[in-house]
């Protein structure tokens, strides 16, 4: 069976700013249907990435495509495909959110009847009939953001790109972004997120890409990139600052985590019970000086750590799982 082409992909992407390299040769696929997140420390190229698949601004070399058009040469089919929801909501205020919704449908071709029947559906869907008739301006933030995205989904996109969507909401209004987004993908819609949340991105995407350097760190689904750069964690809480101290010196440079005021300890390990249980008895030999432990599963936080802490070399990427 052929192997479907990818939603986005970009080969050898490059875009600097004023002599700053923003994107350095970033090759990424996207498959269709899949939740992409993009992760990586501010200035590492997340949003100058979605602009140029957007078509809003123009790399300075390589190659992007997005649902088989070339975002270069075939703009105005790319903007066919696709929808944009930023950083911040591009909203009319003084329109109610009826409105807005309606005015956006009617911009994207269709026919005021068609228009109020779309409204409706996304109304409907975003869990806003309630405040439909009320001014955007007196819309709390999550339900701008709802409004906001049900706006970007008025002319039935195939490719949606989300610019850090649930900056700045309560973690009720996150939540129920999350579950509009959960649903746009088992619609078959293709969505490619920007995040700042490491559990968000653990939580909607099928896939990560961390970018680092304006390259591509690592690539993966979560779990792999866990398990690959990632780490368990043995934490120890000491009875005193003696047992800290002989602990800390038995331990070594394998210790990753140290806090003197709170007296604890943390190194890494395997997860096995036969590691666990080693570095126990190196760390306190006559087991008086613990007094208690917990041994801790590999995050995103970690690999996010691991991954922009180092140097990135010049055209290297690793892609767990392959």
């Amino acid at each position: 069976m052929a192997t479907a082409p990818p939603a986005v992909e970009t080969v050898e992407l490059r875009k600097s700013y004023g002599g700053v390299v923003v994107l350095d040769g970033l090759t990424l696929r996207v498959a269709r249907g899949s939740v992409h997140a993009l992760l990586g420390p501010n200035g590492a190229g997340k949003t100058t990435t979605v602009r140029i698949l957007a078509t809003l601004t123009a790399p300075d070399g390589g190659a992007a495509r997005v649902d088989g058009h070339d975002v270069v040469r075939d703009r105005r089919r790319v903007r066919r495909s696709i929808s944009l929801a930023g950083q911040h909501a591009a909203l009319d205020d003084a329109q109610t959110g009826r409105e807005n919704l309606e005015m956006m449908a009617r911009l994207a071709g269709l026919t005021r009847s068609a228009a109020r029947r779309r409204a409706a559906e996304l109304l409907e869907r975003f869990d806003l009939v309630a405040p439909a008739g009320r001014r955007v301006a007196t819309y709390s933030g999550g339900m701008r953001r709802r409004l906001d995205l049900a706006a970007s989904l008025v002319g039935e996109p195939s490719v949606i790109f989300l610019d850090e969507p649930t900056t700045g909401l309560d973690p009720r209004s996150r939540q129920g972004l999350w579950e509009v987004v959960g649903e746009l993908a088992g619609a078959g819609v293709t969505v490619l997120l920007t995040t700042q949340y490491l559990e968000e991105a653990d939580r909607l995407a099928d896939r990560i890409a961390v970018l680092h350097g304006g390259g591509l760190a690592a690539e993966g689904t979560p779990s792999e990139l866990k398990r690959r750069f990632g780490a368990h964690r043995l934490e120890l809480t000491m009875h005193d600052t003696t047992s800290f101290a002989d602990a800390a010196v038995r331990l070594g440079d394998r210790v990753t985590h140290r806090d003197p005021v709170r007296l604890e300890l943390a190194v890494t390990t395997d997860g096995s019970g036969t590691q666990v249980r080693d570095l126990l008895d190196e760390a306190d030999p006559d087991r008086r000086g613990i007094a208690r432990f917990t041994v801790r599963g590999a995050t995103l936080d970690d690999v996010f750590l691991t991954l922009t802490s180092r140097p990135m070399a010049a055209g290297r990427r690793e892609v767990a799982g392959v």
